[in-house]
């Protein structure tokens, strides 16, 4: 198994997306997270609320990623894992599309447009539109 402090971006989300791939809820919340990109560069996120496998034993072949959502959402909320009022909703937002997770639409308000437009790409991607987080400009 390979640290997860010493991956990349491009590979955990790789790994993420490998997790997630088949289910469009699920692909959607990993790919707000990428596009989001600040809690994939924070090693206190990684660390603590991110599994890693690299094992073509366990995973089939391809490095897989997965956050545990719930325990990340409870930090969040309890003030274990501080973030910026943008970042707390995007993390949300993605807990509630794959986890289900319950979020207050309401903190939507607290986005800027760059990440009001991922929430949208995200919603979009729930509906099987993977294509927009390129065709919007939004994609890193």
């Amino acid at each position: 198994m390979t640290a997860i402090r010493r991956l990349g971006v491009p590979e955990l989300a790789a790994a993420l997306r490998a997790q997630a791939a088949g289910y469009y809820p699920h692909e959607a919340a990993v790919e707000l997270l990428i596009q989001h990109w600040s809690w994939l560069a924070r090693g206190d996120f990684l660390r603590r609320y991110v599994d890693y496998e690299d094992d073509p034993a366990v995973t089939g072949g391809e490095p897989m990623a997965g956050v545990r959502w719930k325990a990340a959402i409870t930090a969040l909320n309890t003030g274990r894992l501080p973030a910026s009022a943008g970042e707390g909703v995007i993390l949300r937002i993605a807990a509630s599309l794959y986890a289900g997770i319950p979020v207050d639409l309401r903190d939507l308000a607290r986005l800027d447009e760059t990440n009001a437009r991922l929430v949208t790409c995200a919603i979009w991607h729930c509906k099987g539109r993977r294509e927009v987080w390129t065709t919007t400009g939004v994609a890193s």
